[in-house]
C-alpha cells in the first residue's frame, strides 16, 4: 500500500534536532523494509489558526512511502506521540501498489508552495461560478481537492468556517466527500482554520 505522512515540528527547532526527527521516521521505514518514495521539507508556515497553547508557526515535513507491513503506521503514531518536538501529524492511505505511478504523477503535479499562497479573489469567483451552473468544478477541470493544497478546497468553506453543502457547491457526491475529507485533514494540520476560510501562509 502507498501512504503519506506529514508532521509539524516547532518552528524554533534547530537543524540538528530536525534531522534527528527525520532520521527516526526513516528508521521506522527501514525496520519493516518500507520504500521511501518522497521526502519534502515544506518549511515554516504560519498556522491558519493558532494552536490551543498559543503556538502560531510550525515547520512541515512530508513523506510518501510504500509498505506491506501494516504495523508501520501504528509504530509511527507511537513515535509521534512520544516526541515532544512534534506538534501535529497525519497519516493518509493513498492507494494500492498498482496505483503507485499515478499517485506519484498526481503528487508531482501538486505544487504545495504555490497552493499555499494567499487565495486570489478572482480564482475563488471562477470556482464558485461552477456551482451556479450546477456543474462539478473538479470533474470539469479534471482536478481533485487535496489536503496538502488549501487553495484547492478553501473556497468551499465560508468566512465562518462552515463547509458548504453539495447543493450549494454543485459538486458531485464523490468530490464532495473528497473535499470534506481534505478540509478535515487540512484543519488537523493547521492548513485551514476551523473558524474561517483562512489558510496557512
Amino acid at each position: 500500500m502507498i501512504y503519506e505522512t506529514a508532521i509539524v515540528v516547532g518552528a524554533d527547532l534547530n537543524e540538528e534536532a530536525l534531522t534527528k526527527v527525520k532520521t527516526d521516521i526513516k528508521e521506522s521505514f527501514a525496520q519493516v523494509k518500507a520504500e521511501l518514495l518522497i521526502e519534502e521539507d515544506w518549511g515554516t508556515k504560519r498556522f491558519a489558526q493558532p494552536m490551543a497553547n498559543g503556538t502560531t508557526h510550525g515547520r512541515y515535513v512530508y513523506f510518501m512511502y510504500q509498505t506491506a507491513d501494516m504495523t508501520l503506521n501504528t509504530e509511527l503514531e507511537r513515535r509521534y506521540g512520544i516526541n515532544e518536538s512534534i506538534h501535529k501529524f497525519i497519516i493518509v492511505k493513498l492507494g494500492t501498489d498498482a496505483e503507485k505511478a499515478q499517485i506519484l504523477k498526481d503528487h508531482a503535479a501538486l505544487n504545495v508552495v504555490d497552493e499555499n499562497n494567499e487565495d486570489d479573489f478572482d480564482d475563488r469567483k471562477e470556482k464558485k461560478g461552477f456551482s451556479k451552473k450546477r456543474t462539478c468544478y473538479f470533474a470539469s477541470t479534471n482536478t481533485k481537492p487535496d489536503w496538502k493544497a488549501p487553495r484547492s478546497y478553501s473556497w468551499l468553506v465560508n468566512e465562518f468556517g462552515k463547509i458548504s453543502a453539495a447543493r450549494v457547491t454543485g459538486l458531485s457526491p464523490k468530490f464532495q466527500r473528497m473535499a470534506n475529507a481534505s478540509i478535515k485533514r487540512g484543519r488537523c494540520m493547521g492548513l485551514i482554520s476551523h473558524l474561517s476560510n483562512h489558510i496557512a501562509q
